[in-house]
């Protein structure tokens, strides 16, 4: 295993700049979060979401862990971004599709939002971009993908990044565009934060690290089209939540909502793990649930676009992009399993 303070080999660059590309087409270019008329932030995505799947990679490749590690730093990212950067999750909701009182929030928290965040940002962000990337680059999946000034150089665009992120969205978004008002959070929410953020890093990288790395118990794993059937699913599952923290049914209980989120995500972390550590667990089966979480997640996502307000230039640029994201993603499909067959071919 190389070290971060080892020379890069020649052709790096193509895997960190793949993985910094697609965390944010993945999480906010095909399903339309940041549409076709915004795409000018892309570059900042690039520095923030990018950057943090990448070091939160390189650090899990660097020490040797695993699936554990790079969740809960993807987590530290996702806090980064609901409490200290863009602070959705602190904030009063933007969007209530039915306006009222204020639906799942308490302490100054829209919780089942964060809930929705975590996860959606800890696994469309870093967990599927890395895995998709590693699946392009199969021979270099082990490696860091940086140095140690390239890892210097990730964080100060990422600092840098953070800056005008925050303003955009705190500062003039929600004043000029939603006309919603500019919200200044508590300190203590800002503090409470950081903590979070410097808690998960810690747990992640620290001294417990090895102990998250161990693998558990293994399952056989399902074949590769029921994890992608059940990828989709839980990607339109927790398009479901975020509608229901933008209040389309304020009837509904929210801690119901709260337990439900929390129940599919368990059983996701619970079994996905234990798949993976099986002998059986294959590129094949990588592809399957990627490609079902990223589909899911854009297909389910033009319920926005279709009962929103969306210009006909982001309904069809979304549709552009997605069918060629979609027709990519098939294509490393057939060339994983072509090299599949060959290698079983090969070794009879």
């Amino acid at each position: 295993m190389e070290n971060i303070g080892k020379p890069a080999p020649h052709g790096r660059i193509g895997p960190a700049l793949t993985l910094m590309l697609l965390a944010p087409l993945i999480a906010e270019v095909l399903p339309g979060a940041t549409r076709v008329s915004s795409l000018f932030v892309l570059p900042l995505e690039m520095c923030i979401w990018g950057g943090g799947a990448l070091l939160a990679r390189a650090a899990v490749r660097h020490w040797r862990l695993g699936w554990r590690n790079l969740l809960l730093l993807g987590f530290a990212l996702s806090i980064a971004e609901e409490f200290l950067i863009q602070q959705t999750s602190l904030a009063p909701m933007m969007v209530q599709i039915f306006k009222g009182a204020d639906y799942a929030r308490a302490g100054g928290v829209n919780y089942l939002y964060l809930l929705w965040a975590l996860f959606y940002e800890a696994v469309l962000v870093v967990v599927v971009p890395v895995m998709v990337t590693e699946l392009i680059f199969r021979s270099r999946r082990n490696e860091t993908w940086v140095t140690r000034g390239g890892v210097i150089a990730v964080i100060v665009a990422f600092l840098v990044a953070c800056v005008p992120a925050w303003f955009l969205w705190t500062q003039f978004v929600r004043d000029k565009i939603l006309h919603i008002g500019i919200y200044n959070p508590p300190a203590s929410s800002i503090v409470l934060g950081a903590l979070a953020f410097a808690a998960l890093i810690v747990l992640a990288i620290g001294p417990a690290r090895c102990a998250l790395a161990t693998p558990p118990a293994p399952i056989k794993p399902l074949p590769p089209w029921a994890l992608f059937i059940l990828g989709a699913i839980a990607g339109v599952l927790w398009f479901g939540l975020l509608l229901l923290a933008f209040r389309i049914k304020p009837e509904f209980p929210p801690t119901l909502a709260l337990v439900g989120g929390l129940a599919i995500a368990a059983i996701g972390c619970w079994l996905l793990p234990r798949f993976a550590a099986h002998p059986a667990w294959s590129d094949a089966h990588r592809m399957g649930i990627a490609l079902g979480a990223i589909l899911g997640t854009n297909g389910i996502n033009y319920l926005g676009f279709i009962n929103g307000n969306a210009t006909p230039l982001d309904l069809y640029g979304k549709m552009t992009l997605d069918a060629i994201g979609t027709a990519l993603l098939i294509w490393l499909t057939l060339h994983l399993r072509a090299v599949a067959v060959s290698a079983r071919t090969a070794s009879t």
